[in-house]
This record gives structure tokens, sequence and C-alpha cells, in this order.
């Protein structure tokens, strides 16, 4: 039997057609007389019925049938019947009532039902993927991020780019993440090694003169994976010649704003709103601000400085900070939740501790106070300083980190987080998108006395701050730029450096020596010599996109095969050993750690 409709297309309109539809068993309820059975295939589900007097023979193999076997069936559509109708289908007000019923392959009983597939160990789910992947939940996932790739290849081909691949087999050049490496048959000892991205090639594709490049690519970092993180991801890269910062910005927003109309029906104003690196980190603690509330960080350092509280003034004469924000409504929690639950939170990020007021109705009327049982330590003008700074109300909670800048910024900005959601101010539905630009160049790292590069050694400086290069390196501002949502990076790109000599100096700020420089990037330096135009480019993550669009806050879950937290393929169980042939035909040895050798008799 050919298949003529898909389970979840048919509706009313399709009475006393004659169908043929195929799937698998979801679901059976045996009432002798009848049989019912909901039939699924990935457009969604539909109730068939056996009736002996319809057909005696379909009736009697309907009965045998069992969850997750394959079928086929021939029958008529016929409506449910006035308060027969399962309003929680889309095919809830019909189903079809079976002539010709073909079983096409039984199936052994799953470790879980799909219905109930939530509530399993995700070990057991990707261990069965295929059954996991039946979910309609997952079946959705996928398709969201099948819709994602033809809206960008599409919208990418309306605006001249050319989709061209990069190679999967390439040269090492450690630069950040470790390189996953295979192994060479043909030149002994030597290693190809899988792509952190395509950021070279592209940058060659515009020396080439392609002008207009853009990948789905699959790229690799041998680094621990997390929820939000694989060892092998998808990027959707993007690069153009004869551009600024803001014509990249321009046209890759316009595909972000798509895509969120698209699938989810949300307008994404355009353009974009943009806030500096130093607005973000000062304001919101972190790069990837969560626009969706307010509570925006303070610092009060000049308004402490001089109270009798030892804490926050040794702080300061120290160079340090008091930074903190105000919870709306968040007097409701208790001196418990704040000294231990909160406190706790914040120590994990690096903070000894949390101060903290709640804004009340001060004693006698006349306006606010803050209570504390530190707020002896403030004379009534500081504590109405500090009630005006943050503009607090009634029933408020301030929420205060004394340490140096980058520690009480990163105490502070996943407790703001957090906070916002307890307290509801995220609210379904609401997408707010920022670039976040002018980046530093660089960032100083302590312990080996450099500067380090805080995207990549590719980034070109704004051109304000080229002669900054020789005179103060610190406070070089970069033509990087990042698309956050929601406090997630979904992309981020910069212009590059398209002038050699800019390059080398870059590098020897981050003592790359020139041997060093020819060792790793030596044919990207060399392509530079040759007429590199002006270019810059972004890569979005495809898989955290999809992320976003879909409501999951599990990398694994828009993944089809997924590796585990530890790397693992559970479903191949991979990686694995190989024969000993494939290792001597590679001229490779595995050497054995000491726990093999004590497993040895």
């Amino acid at each position: 039997m050919k298949r003529t409709h898909h389970c979840g297309q048919l509706r009313l309109e399709h009475v006393d057609e004659e169908v043929t539809l195929c799937g698998w068993v979801n679901s059976y309820r045996d009432h002798g007389n009848l049989v019912f059975i909901d039939l699924r295939d990935r457009s969604g589900l539909i109730q068939v019925v056996f009736d002996p007097e319809y057909n005696l023979e379909s009736h009697r193999l309907a009965r045998s049938l069992r969850c997750e076997w394959v079928i086929a069936c021939r029958g008529k559509v016929r409506p449910r019947g006035q308060g027969l109708e399962n309003p929680k289908l889309a095919t809830g007000q019909i189903e079809v009532i079976v002539e010709q019923l073909d079983l096409l392959n039984t199936a052994k009983t799953p470790p879980f039902e799909t219905d109930s597939a939530d509530q399993v160990n995700e070990e057991i789910r990707l261990s069965y993927r295929y059954i996991d992947l039946r979910r309609k939940s997952m079946q959705n996932r996928l398709k969201v991020r099948h819709q994602v790739t033809k809206i960008t290849r599409d919208y990418f081909d309306e605006q001249g780019f050319w989709e061209i691949e990069t190679p999967m087999l390439g040269k090492s050049t450690p630069e950040g993440a470790r390189d996953f490496l295979v192994p060479s048959r043909l030149y002994k000892g030597n290693f190809y090694a899988l792509p952190q991205s395509p950021q070279l090639f592209k940058q060659i594709l515009m020396v080439s003169g392609c002008e207009r490049y853009f990948q789905i690519v699959r790229c690799f970092r041998d680094e621990d994976p997390r929820a939000d993180r694989q060892a092998e991801f998808t990027q959707i890269d993007v690069e153009m010649s004869f551009v600024d910062a803001d014509d990249v910005m321009t046209v890759n927003e316009r595909l972000i704003a798509r895509i969120f109309k698209k699938i989810l029906g949300v307008e994404v104003p355009l353009p974009v709103p943009r806030m500096t690196y130093a607005q973000a980190m000062d304001e919101y603690g972190i790069d990837r601000p969560d626009l969706r509330f307010d509570m925006k960080l303070k610092d009060l350092s000049d308004l402490v400085k001089d109270s009798s509280f030892k804490v926050f003034t040794s702080v300061v004469e120290k160079g340090g900070v008091v930074k903190g924000f105000c919870a709306p409504g968040g007097g409701r929690y208790s001196r418990s939740d704040i000294e231990k639950t909160m406190t706790e939170f914040v120590a994990d990020f690096g903070a000894r501790g949390l101060a903290w007021f709640k804004v009340g109705a001060a004693e006698g009327g006349g306006g606010l106070e803050l209570k504390s049982s530190i707020a002896k330590f403030f004379t009534p003008s500081q504590q109405q300083q500090i009630l005006s700074r943050f503009n607090a109300a009634e029933d408020d909670l301030i929420l205060m980190v004394a340490d140096q800048v980058e520690t009480a910024n990163k105490a502070l900005a996943p407790l703001r987080v957090r906070l916002g959601k307890e307290l509801g101010l995220v609210r379904e539905g609401d997408y707010r998108f920022i670039w976040v630009i002018d980046f530093p160049l660089f960032e100083w790292n302590e312990g080996d006395k450099r500067f380090d590069s805080l995207h990549h050694p590719f980034t070109s400086p704004v051109p304000e701050d080229l002669e900054k290069l020789d005179t103060d390196p610190g406070h070089i501002r970069s033509q990087a730029y990042d698309l956050v949502v929601n406090g997630s990076e979904i992309g981020g790109g910069s212009v590059r450096i398209h002038n050699p000599l800019t390059q080398a100096k870059v590098f020897d700020l981050l003592k790359i020596t020139r041997q060093q420089a020819r060792d790793r990037f030596g044919f990207f330096l060399k392509a530079l010599e040759y007429g590199a135009p002006p270019h810059g480019g972004i890569a979005f993550g495809l898989d955290r996109l999809v992320m976003l669009l879909t409501g999951t806050d599990n990398i694994r879950d828009v993944i089809a095969f997924p590796k585990t937290q530890r790397g693992q393929c559970l479903l191949t169980d991979a990686p694995s050993e190989v024969d000993a042939s494939q290792l001597e035909e590679l001229n490779l040895r595995v050497q054995k750690h000491l726990h093999q050798l004590e497993q040895e008799p």
C-alpha cells in the first residue's frame, strides 16, 4: 500500500475520502468489539478504528498490535461524532475506519515510552536515540533546525553570497581550545587537524576575490563539553569584502530578524541597538546582558567610602569597588534566603560575601530607609543617597558585593539574572536583542606577563586606536561585535586585519615570534601579501540559535546524535579502541596508563 496522506494532515474536509496511512503504533485500546489505535508519523497522530463488521481479518490482526510496531492501513475518513472529539489533537474531529491492515514490522518493547521520555534518564535516551527522536518535541527541534538552515541559505543567496565548503582536514594552528588531530597514513608521524572554525580559509577566500561567502559548517574543539557546548558543533559562517563593521552587522541582523519572524512570528525591531563592552560590563557585569528586565548594576564606591562600615571602606581604599543592584519586590526574601542561599551562590563565583539592605518605610513616617544589620554604619544622608542611586521603592532589596571590579561583576551578573527570573520580571516570549561592540583588543595575562587576544589574533583595532599599538596596547578597542539575545550570545565576529604590518605588530604584542607565526599561520600570512581587501565576518552558533528558538537549555536536545558531557556517543559507543592493524598502518602505538598495567595479570 502506498501512502496517500500523512497522519497529521487529515481534517473534516477529508471525510468520506479513502486514505492510506503509514506509521508507528503510538497507543492501542482493545475494547473487544472495537480496537482503537493512535497512529503516529512525524506529522502527528490520528485515531484509526478496527471494526470486525467492517473487516474481520484486519480486526483480528489489529488485536495483536503493540506500541512502536510499524503498520500501513487503508480506510475511509469519518467524523468522530458529537462528544467524541479530542480537542488535544489537530486531527481530533475525525478518525479512519480501517478496511485493510498490513503489518510492516514488529518491535521489541522499548526501554521507555515516547510520551513520558522527559522523565527518563538522559543516558538511556541517548543510548536509544532512535526512539528518543520519535518524540514530538524532538521531531519539532529537528524540523526547526532544518527550517533555520533553509531560511539562511535562501537569505544569503538573495544577498549575493556563495556557499563555499572549506576543508575538514587541515593544519593544526593551536590557538585557544585544543585541536582534534587525525594521523596521516601516507605521511608517517604527521597529522591533520579538524577545524575549530573556518577562520583562516574564509579570510583567504576574501583574498581570492569571492567577496561574499557563507557556509553552514561543522567545527571541532577538544574541550570539556557543557550543557550548551559540544566538542563538535555547527556554525553559520559568514565573511564579506570591502565592508566595515556596520555593513556586517546590518546584513546579519536582517537574517536573524527573518529567522525569528518565520519560526516564531516575532518581529525583531531593526536596526538592533548597540551597546559598548564598557557599558555592558559597568551596568550588567557581563558582556552578554539580559535586557528583558532593568536591575542595572550601580557603583556605590563614592557613596560608601566615608561610611563607618570597614568592609566597604577597606575594599575601596585598596582600589576595589562596591557594586550592587536593586531587586524590585525583593523584600519578600527572608534573611535566611539572603545570607545562606544567595551568599553561597555568589561565593561560587569568587565573592567573599554579600551585603544587603531591605527598603522600608522610615520609623515615624517621612519617607524610606534602609533596613539591615549593617544599616547603622551609614548616616541618614548616605542612606538617602543609596536609595536615590537605585531609585529604590518600598519592599525592594538592595544586594551588594565589595571586591575587585572583575570579581564583583562575575558574582553579581548571574545573581541578577537568577533574581530577575525568580521575581517574575522575565516575560514569556519576550526577546531583547543587542549588539555589544568596542571590545578590548587584548586582555592582560598576568601569569605569562603578556597580552592575549580577547577574540582571536586576526581581529582589527578600531582605526582611531591603531597608534596605541605602539604606545598603549591595553586600551585598544577592537572592531569586534557580538549579537546577544536574552543574555545569550548567538553570534560574534569582527573586521579582520588585512594589512601585513598591522598583523605583525599584533603578533609581537601577543609574543608570537616570527618563526611561530610562520609555523602556525605561514600559508595565511603569505596570502595577505598578495592584495587582501578590507574584510570582516561573523559566525552564529546554529545549535545555540535552535536552542533559543525551541525553548530548551540543553544543546543535546537540538543535535540529532550528540555526545554526552563526557564526550561519549552512547548510541555507537564512541570513542572506542581500534584494531592493532589500524594503528600499525598509521605508525601509532597506544601507551598504556598505570591503572591498565595494574589490572593485567
